[in-house]
């Protein structure tokens, strides 16, 4: 590419001549990604398209802008700009090259490449630049397969990582202008922020789709981008109308057991290709397929996983609607925020149980080798027959686990009781997103 291309697409996306808009700061991943900056290995971003990660990255930039860093030592590349063509190493260092002629940083650099995955095999350049000491890398890409392969290999020990989804309960809050810290500031805002939770329960919280206006429309085009670039080009796949399927029914069925084998047979296709795709579409962060827990291997591996979306509103949109959906939109919801905390804590493992007699508990939550919280999601507490279940299984797996206490998640059912000598918790959806 001729230079003064690169440089012309440079300036659209960097602060050297211009402010850029960072939009709403998501402070957890920038509290974490400011203390990686101290170490000097590589910051991977990773998290699903359309979640925040190329914001993020602007935010941490201004961060080190509005810390004294120069805005000539900070170079930000969006390899999904379609103006860059031929992506390869070559263009990377020459992209970096023209960088050093036009804007002649002078000291510390910090070089931001965005959406790297457009790049083959961009590992061992970026590692490179690192071991010398030409910059500070931090990386992003929307596929959890970044760190595996080659490039754990060629990064191993190197790299620094966090993964980023689309907004919480308190950050979807704040992107309406509302902060609850603690439950005073619930009660004064009680009434907005249950209506508001309908609005995250049923259309979701990719940052764009919050802001946006016509927010069907938004998820249906980002559900384009994922089958279309994450999917079909990506993984080479020649009958797209398969993938699409399979997405579709995963959608309509979050928060359901399923097996690869019975998806296969329902939209006759085989088995190994369900399987397949389905890997492909976790590693793209579109749907997340939760074990059965099981002290014994084998029986881990053959059983079940229960299957939950990215994202609630994408499953409503684009997912069969029937009644009765909002319970499986709840727990859909509390899989990921609690997928969220695990990302933030290594140690923390998620599971669900199931006794030998189909008696089913939603999560277990496991801390290296104890098992610390069962919870279920019950969203109508007012049938009483819904309700001895939920509570017979949650015992039962607490005798399991030797545990005194278990949790249960409700619309708006909030109380503690004994069962058989037993403390059953209930605490509210909104409550206990929000860690109130």
């Amino acid at each position: 590419m001729d230079k003064n291309e690169i440089i012309k697409i440079l300036e659209d996306w960097n602060f050297w001549s211009k402010d850029m808009d960072t939009g709403i700061d998501r402070d957890l991943y920038l509290g974490v990604l400011k203390k990686m900056l101290a170490d000097e290995q590589i910051k991977v971003i990773t998290g699903a398209r359309r979640c925040g990660k190329s914001f993020i990255m602007r935010q941490l930039a201004k961060c080190l802008i509005d810390g004294g860093a120069s805005k000539s030592n900070i170079l930000i590349v969006n390899f999904e700009d379609p103006r860059f063509v031929g992506l390869d190493t070559k263009l990377l260092g020459q992209i970096f090259d023209t960088y050093l002629e036009y804007q002649a940083p002078q000291g510390k650099m910090y070089v931001f490449l965005d959406e790297v995955q457009e790049i083959p095999k961009w590992e061992k350049w970026v590692r490179t630049m690192q071991e010398l000491g030409k910059a500070n890398m931090i990386v992003s890409g929307s596929n959890s397969k970044l760190l595996s392969g080659e490039l754990a290999t060629v990064l191993t020990g190197r790299h620094l990582d966090t993964t980023v989804l689309p907004l919480s309960l308190a950050e979807f809050l704040n992107f309406k202008n509302i902060q609850i810290k603690d439950n005073s500031e619930f009660t004064r805002n009680e009434i907005k922020v249950k209506s508001l939770l309908v609005e995250f329960v049923e259309l979701g919280s990719f940052p764009l789709v919050v802001l946006g206006q016509d927010k069907e429309k938004i998820l249906l085009a980002y559900f384009d981008d994922v089958i279309n670039k994450d999917l079909i080009k990506r993984y080479k796949i020649r009958k797209s109308e398969e993938i699409k399927s399979l997405v579709k029914f995963y959608l309509s069925n979050i928060s359901c057991s399923i097996t690869f084998t019975s998806a296969g047979k329902f939209l006759n296709m085989a088995a190994l290709s369900a399987k397949r795709f389905s890997a492909y579409l976790e590693a793209s962060y579109l749907m997340f397929f939760l074990k059965r827990f099981s002290f014994k291997f084998k029986e881990q591996e053959r059983s079940p996983r229960k299957v939950y979306a990215i994202d609630t509103g994408l499953a409503n949109v684009v997912g069969f609607r029937f009644s009765g959906n909002s319970g499986k939109l709840a727990e859909n919801a509390v899989f990921l925020e609690l997928k969220r905390r695990s990302y933030f804590n290594p140690q923390m493992e998620i599971y669900y149980w199931k006794s030998r007699d189909q008696e089913e508990v939603d999560f277990v939550v496991k801390e290296n080798a104890n098992i610390k919280q069962l919870i279920q999601v019950c969203w109508d507490m007012q049938d009483i027959n819904t309700k001895k279940r939920e509570i017979k299984a949650l015992a039962k797996a607490m005798d399991e686990f030797d545990l005194k206490a278990g949790l249960i998640i409700t619309q708006d059912y909030e109380a503690e009781e004994n069962y058989r000598g037993k403390k059953i918790r209930y605490t509210t959806l909104i409550k206990w997103l929000l860690g109130l």
